[in-house]
């Protein structure tokens, strides 16, 4: 196969592009021939025939469908060259239909039925293509650019239209004859994804055998191609997933569950190989059961969730709430209570401007203080239990100064509380003369000189 694909190559290097002979060569082979010759005969034998006893690898019929699904491979190849050939010689004559016909043998019959007439209304495409793009195309072809072909070329067109047509009738022989052969060569598979894309798989994967010795993770790769987006998004692109996107299941499934649904027909699919493969059950009811569990799934994936339901109130409890009040916490209210100067403070009377620390309306506001009054700023602060308490402990403690007489200190001592008070230096010294202040600060204390030994 390789040395034949590097023939291929070489071949193409050298075609004449001119010469449709050159470029399509397929319905010439002998293999093309023989193989449309034995799908024509079966065909008309019709598809009673079983294969009880007989083992699936050597039946000719099994080798036949085999053969077809590599041809209809190289059908689809061959269709896509000549639509190339058409759309290059085409050209010149109606440069825009190839942006409004797609689809290959849409786009060749099309052109069969045009031909150089310049006059589209003349033309009746009625049943050729849908009635939008038919208005499209008059519109635009009454706008275009192009100019009649040249006898010969268009000749060698219509021949390379002759050519495509004649290629797809082929092609849907030969898949008409897969699926009316796959009914009794793989029944279940044939039950999951249908008979087109099992035949497809089938073939791909080089026989029934193969395909069931398969892992499901590389059955849905089967036929995959790579994409060349040329720079546009990935966004709605479907990667990893070959034919079997060509599945109804698959094309009935939203597109957000496409990815789920496609691993699970995988994992079926070669569940039903398996079972065709030794030929386990030749009615097909295994893959029909496969099949209506897939849907069931599916369905299950579009259900909405489940309702929240309304929470219902706690149990009314009449026991004692554990947070309880006391001492502790009243004097922590107290401590961050707001008294009644910063009240006033926060208050604004409408239309009385408030006094401030700088004046004229600068620095800090004083609100509502020392208005009720006589205009003057007078706070009267009531003393709280808690002030009370600290002011009793400052009181018990000693604010007067060292029992140093030395000319630098004083009698007067500064406590928050009464101010300045006159106190008795001597008060206290009885007090110094004991312990290690008596000997470390005594005015006539000496430093001691301990030797070392």
């Amino acid at each position: 196969m390789d040395e034949d694909v590097d023939g291929d190559l070489v071949d193409l290097e050298n075609l004449n592009y001119d010469d449709l002979d050159s470029v399509s060569k397929l319905q010439k082979t002998q293999r093309y021939i023989d193989i449309v010759q034995k799908v024509e005969e079966a065909l008309k034998k019709g598809s009673d025939v079983t294969i009880q006893g007989v083992d699936l690898e050597d039946d000719p019929e099994y080798q036949l469908i085999v053969e077809c699904n590599a041809l209809s491979v190289d059908i689809e190849n061959e269709i896509v060259i000549i639509h190339n050939f058409i759309r290059d010689k085409y050209h010149l004559k109606f440069p825009e239909l190839e942006s409004l016909v797609h689809h290959p043998i849409d786009y060749a019959r099309v052109v069969k039925k045009i031909g150089n007439e310049m006059d589209l209304t003349l033309v009746d495409l009625e049943g050729l293509l849908p009635s939008a793009i038919i208005m499209v195309v008059s519109v635009t072809a009454s706008t275009t650019t192009g100019k009649p072909l040249p006898e010969e070329v268009l000749t060698k067109t219509i021949e390379a239209c002759d050519r495509a047509l004649a290629l797809d009738s082929a092609k849907k022989k030969v898949l008409d004859f897969v699926e009316s052969r796959m009914g009794y060569i793989a029944p279940n598979v044939s039950a999951i994804v249908g008979s087109a894309v099992a035949a497809k798989l089938m073939g791909t994967a080089g026989g029934l055998s193969a395909l069931a010795k398969m892992p499901a993770c590389n059955v849905q790769l089967l036929g995959a191609k790579k994409k060349n987006l040329a720079g546009f998004s990935t966004a709605t692109s479907q990667f990893h997933v070959g034919y079997l996107e060509q599945a109804e299941i698959f094309q009935t499934t939203p597109p957000p569950l496409r990815m789920r649904a496609c691993r699970l027909l995988a994992a079926k699919s070669t569940l039903a190989a398996r079972v065709d493969s030794i030929r386990g059950d030749p009615s097909g009811k295994t893959g029909r059961n496969l099949k209506d569990e897939i849907h069931k799934k599916i369905e299950r994936w579009q259900e909405p969730p489940p309702a929240k339901q309304p929470k219902p109130l706690p149990v009314p409890d009449s026991e004692p709430k554990k947070k309880r009040g006391g001492r502790r916490l009243r004097k922590m209210k107290e401590r961050y209570a707001i008294t009644d100067m910063r009240k006033l403070a926060n208050r604004m009377q409408f239309g009385i401007p408030e006094e401030s620390s700088l004046g004229d309306g600068l620095g800090e506001g004083y609100g509502m203080l020392g208005q009720a009054g006589s205009g003057k700023l007078r706070v009267s602060v009531g003393q709280s239990k808690l002030a009370a308490k600290v002011a009793k402990r400052f009181k018990e403690r000693s604010y007067g100064s060292s029992g140093a007489t030395s000319g630098l200190t004083s009698s007067l001592a500064f406590t928050p509380v009464q101010g300045i008070e006159l106190t008795n230096p001597q008060a206290h010294a009885h007090q110094l003369g004991t312990g290690t202040q008596s000997t470390y600060f005594s005015e006539t204390g000496t430093f001691s000189k301990i030797k070392r030994t």
